[in-house]
């Protein structure tokens, strides 16, 4: 289980961070290929079909193909460096905010840690601490992403420096109103799904096989990935096609590009030109991510507290 266990010894600042950090660290170096096939989803303009003459991705392992020909093998961890300095802080935050809302919300009202209200709540204002917190880095993990050969980027340092002097301080937080939106009843259906799964395998499994806990908050925590993405994916979309803006330049190799003056207007833009459809561009590869992302963050996250919890107490 995350978030605070009344019936568990509870678990430190500094440990609830170290584990948010290094479930976020690991994953993100396992899942920043399909990170990077799903933005250029995302930001495509033209259908996502090889029937389309101008489309230049129309399937994951196409994309996957077209990237690797034309940029290498290295592309699909463009932005490695933000994406996990992102991963880490995010991971943190978010894990340290949940442990001490929960323990909070426990302590100081009638209501049980355990409660799927509890966790939704928590889970989503947790995230969107989280969210305030790293919003420059994903923003900056989405344009190195974004941009193909020639590099307009050449690293962190002169990305920010670019950014900073072209677009202003607010360019660092484009995106951040679709981005709130979404990452609350993300989280939040994320953490409470997660509970909620837990306690049905606690409920049908029988007592003798519950041993392969590992496995279990593994299959719990993609399951719950991928409930709380299908849900809430066209915000996605939106922040993605919204930190993009003044960046234009860079993406005129991959097809048509859009200049969208707010979060509205960029949802308006794609349903008329592109369909209620386009607002699940990218969804295949963004559900293969979270299943993996989620399902490795709760193990790791998991595995974390348990290797603390069974750590002997000093003695004084």
């Amino acid at each position: 289980m995350v978030g605070y266990d009344p019936r568990a010894e509870s678990v430190p600042a500094a440990a609830a961070a170290l584990a948010g950090s290094a479930s976020g660290l690991v994953t993100r170096a396992l899942i920043s290929p399909l990170d990077v096939i799903k933005i250029r989803f995302q930001l495509q303009i033209e259908q996502l079909s090889s029937s389309h003459p101008l489309a230049k991705y129309h399937g994951i392992v196409q994309a996957a193909r077209r990237i690797s020909r034309e940029e290498g093998w290295a592309a699909f961890w463009k932005g490695h460096v933000p994406a996990q300095l992102l991963s880490i802080s995010y991971g943190a935050v978010q894990f340290v905010a949940f442990e001490g809302l929960t323990e909070l919300v426990h302590t100081a009202t009638p209501y049980n840690a355990r409660d799927f209200s509890v966790h939704f709540v928590c889970g989503g204002l947790s995230a969107c601490t989280a969210t305030m917190t790293v919003q420059p880095l994903d923003t900056l993990r989405t344009r190195f992403a974004a941009q193909g050969e020639p590099k307009v980027y050449r690293n962190l340092r002169h990305a920010v420096g670019t950014m900073y002097k072209t677009e202003g301080l607010l360019t660092f937080y484009r995106g951040l109103t679709p981005t709130v939106i979404a990452v609350f009843p993300y989280a939040g259906l994320q953490f409470s799904s997660y509970n909620i799964l837990q306690q049905m395998y606690e409920w049908v499994i029988p007592a003798e096989e519950k041993k392969a806990g590992n496995l279990r908050n593994l299959v719990c925590g993609s399951c719950a990935g991928v409930m709380s993405k299908t849900l809430t994916y066209p915000f996605d979309l939106f922040k993605k096609r919204l930190q993009v803006g003044g960046f234009e330049q860079a993406r005129a190799a991959f097809g048509q590009v859009r200049t969208y003056r707010g979060f509205m207007d960029c949802a308006t833009q794609i349903v008329q030109e592109e369909g209620p459809s386009g607002f699940f561009k990218g969804l295949s590869p963004s559900l293969l991510k979270a299943a993996f992302s989620t399902g490795f963050t709760f193990f790791w996250l998991c595995r974390t507290r348990s290797v603390h919890r069974k750590t002997p107490n000093r003695v004084s």
